[in-house]
């Protein structure tokens, strides 16, 4: 639909690489969008366990949850943020191809043939781009210290 809307002028040549970078941006946006909702919005179906007598007190479910094992630090979390950071800022360096290839791949979960369609490519593209993109992720977050 964006296509359609802001490029319908353009010359027919154009439209592909259009088409590729609207996907790509609106890919990642639904990817930000997506992590900044979950981090303001908790899922109170989490706190949902009642007592016998059926009242729901939130402390309670609360201060349970920070006295368990599982819980992390705010040492953890920040490691943790700034290494997805990282990762994701290695992720828009990528070449265009292999950041489209591999976001479809592996954060959609898409399959190769889907990916492929998607992309108007063969499959043995699709693998070789994931492949290198993969690689080149591996590379640069080692060379940062990150070990995943």
């Amino acid at each position: 639909m964006k296509l359609a809307q802001h490029y319908g002028d353009k010359p027919a040549a154009e439209l592909p690489m259009l088409f590729q970078r609207i996907l790509s941006n609106t890919t990642l946006d639904w990817f930000r969008r997506r992590k900044t909702r979950n981090a303001l919005f908790s899922n109170m179906s989490e706190f949902s366990a009642s007592g016998d007598d059926g009242d729901f007190d939130l402390l309670e479910t609360l201060e349970s949850l920070t006295n368990s094992e599982g819980t992390e630090s705010a040492q953890d979390a920040t490691e943790r943020a700034q290494i997805l950071h990282a990762i994701e800022v290695q992720i828009q360096e990528l070449p265009e191809r292999q950041r489209e290839a591999f976001l479809m791949r592996y954060w959609e979960e898409m399959d190769v043939a889907e990916t492929a369609v998607a992309m108007g490519c063969s499959e043995g593209s699709v693998k070789t781009h994931c492949s290198r993109a993969v690689h080149a992720l591996s590379k640069a977050l080692s060379a940062k210290g990150i070990k995943l």
